[in-house]
């Protein structure tokens, strides 16, 4: 008998396992401090999906990004750490109580790849075409990550995802 998790439930899993993956800890004494524990905590959604129904707001405000130096504000994620984050989307759909926070999850971890995929040792040219399939899904967003915007272009957002999904799976070698 399988376990059937709710949307609140794997936001939970994902942020203890974010937590465990980055070392995060509540003290300094690891020599770290709370601003790099602020930045991987950003990773994870920081809305319940039951607040969906307002538009998803930006991940971090202007005053955390003016606290984090650029360096430490993106942590280097390996491209099949940011695969699996996009894959943990595949069985999720946009229902009335967290579609808000779906799409939004959907886009961020397209992006969190696409970040990944340009950052890997072996080079952005090894995925060329998930980061033209992302490329172009930005072209047609606009730069408007609104959820009125990634509601009206839900389509293509999972149809990216859907696609890159099917070209990650084609190249194995690519990402492990």
């Amino acid at each position: 008998m399988g376990t059937s998790f709710t949307p609140s439930m794997r936001s939970a899993v994902l942020a203890v396992t974010v937590s465990v993956v980055f070392g995060v800890s509540c003290d300094n004494s690891n020599g770290g401090s709370q601003k790099t524990a602020a930045a991987s905590a950003s990773s994870v959604p920081s809305r319940p999906p039951d607040t969906a129904d307002s538009p998803t707001p930006a991940r971090t405000s202007a005053s955390a990004d003016a606290s984090i130096a650029p360096s430490s504000a993106i942590l280097k994620v390996k491209v099949r750490d940011a695969f699996a984050g996009l894959q943990a989307t595949l069985k999720d759909t946009c229902t009335p109580s967290n579609c808000a926070y779906f799409l939004g999850r959907v886009h961020d971890e397209l992006h969190r790849l696409d970040r990944a995929m340009k950052t890997d040792p072996k080079g952005a040219g090894h995925f060329p075409e998930p980061i033209a399939l992302i490329k172009a899904l930005d072209a047609e967003l606009g730069g408007d990550r609104s959820f009125e915007n990634l509601n009206k272009h839900q389509t293509t957002l999972l149809r990216t995802r859907d696609r890159i999904n099917s070209w990650m799976q084609g190249h194995p070698d690519d990402y492990r």
